[in-house]
Formats: structure tokens, sequence, C-alpha cells
């Protein structure tokens, strides 16, 4: 008998979905304790319950929660903490530029969805497996990316609660923020694939440390912007050849 070819469109998607999940299933281990320490130290900082969830479920973004914290805690002004939070994701735009012929025609709360789930996990799995499986189709591609979401934004949201609720009881000094260096490394390691992308990467890295003595963070806005064009340059002058 032959398939029933309605129901393979539906089995590739539930496929792709489950492929997502497994793919993107590790940074679990690295999304899991990093929320739960910005809860503990949101805690600490004084943020009620409420003011942590709405923070995390708003936001998003663990790198630049952070570094918003920290700024509200040395009492910087509001406008540098909300520049230094978007310097800090700005790579979501170029993110989102990547994600783009992929996804673009989706449909509208589609684009919505990944816009908001749109981290740095979910992103480098699902880009890679789009450039190694360019035969996938729209429906497949959304699919899997909503599948790399489910290790990460669920477990996102109940680390950051458990660690509000356990308040100061796990000590900052655990040293957790290993998470972060560990979690831009796996990512950003393997897209390092051609010489604009290495001289984006050495320029921010030579960048952030010349403009490391500037006050609040605020060397991270231009070392991005000059990787940006850095990077930019590079490719155009190799694409020029």
């Amino acid at each position: 008998m032959a398939a029933d070819t309605t129901t393979i469109p539906a089995r590739q998607q539930r496929s792709a979905f489950w492929r997502g999940m497994r793919d993107c299933g590790p940074f679990m281990f690295v999304a899991g304790p990093f929320g739960m320490l910005f809860g503990v130290v949101a805690t600490e900082a004084g943020l009620d319950l409420l003011q942590v969830m709405g923070f995390s479920v708003v936001v998003i973004a663990g790198a630049a929660q952070f570094a918003a914290l920290q700024l509200m805690l040395d009492d910087a002004p509001t406008v540098i903490v909300i520049l230094s939070a978007i310097a800090v994701n700005l790579r979501m735009a170029m993110y989102s530029a990547s994600l783009a012929p992929h996804l673009g025609p989706a449909p509208f709360w589609q684009r919505i969805l990944v816009g908001y789930m749109n981290v740095d996990q979910t992103y480098a799995v699902s880009v890679l497996k789009y450039e190694a499986e360019p035969e996938m189709s729209l429906p497949q591609k959304a699919s899997y990316f909503f599948g790399t979401c489910v290790p990460i934004v669920p477990v996102w949201y109940t680390t950051t609660l458990i660690g509000a609720l356990l308040g100061q009881s796990i000590p900052t000094d655990w040293g957790l923020q290993f998470a972060v260096p560990v979690t831009f490394i796996a990512l950003v390691a393997p897209a390092l694939r051609t010489p604009a992308h290495i001289a984006a990467a050495a320029a921010s890295i030579l960048l952030a440390l010349a403009f490391s003595g500037l006050p609040y963070n605020l060397g991270l806005m231009p070392a991005g912007i000059g990787a940006m064009i850095v990077g930019a340059e590079v490719e155009r002058r190799i694409g020029a050849r």
C-alpha cells in the first residue's frame, strides 16, 4: 500500500522538531547553571521574585541581563544600562539577518516567536543545520528551530526561578560564571569558517582589550562596532578579487 502523502510533511516536521531538541540538548547543561546563577545574583541584588522572573522572561538574554544588573548595582545612569545591554545584544541583529534567508518567509506569528527565542544556542545550532542541509523545507526549518528552543527557553525560566527561590543558599563564589565563556567558545569557534569571521573575532578581542579601561564596560560598544567594520571590509576585499 502506498504511503499517505498527506501525512509525510507532518512526519517530516515532527522529525525536524525532535532533531532540533536533540541537537541543542547538550546546551541545557549550560543554560541551567547560568539561569540559576542569575536568579541567585538578582535576588541578592535586591530584586523580588516577580522582578527577577520578569527580567528573565522579557529580556531572555543571559549576558545582557548580568551586564545590566551589574550596572544597576553600580548606580550607573539608566541610559548607560540600556546602551550597554543593547551593545551586548547587538549580535542578535546579525543573528536575525543570518536567519532571514531561511525563516523570513515563515508566517508572521512564527517569526515573532523566532525573534523572541533567538538566543546564542538556538541560532548557532539552527544555522549550522540549515547550511548543512539546504534541501530542508521552510516548515522543516521552522520546526527544527522551535525544537532547539525546548532545551533552552523552559530551562532558563525554570532554573532562574529555582535560583531566585534558593536566594543566598548558593554562593556566588562557586564560579558558575564559567558558563558564559564556555558557551561562547562552543558557539563561536565552529562559526569561524572564513577569513572575514576570523578577522572580526580577532578585532573584537583586540578592541575590547584596548577599551577595557572605559567605565561601565562602555568599551564593548566601540569593540563590537569596530569588529563588524573589520569583518565587512575583509569580506568586501575578498569578494572584489
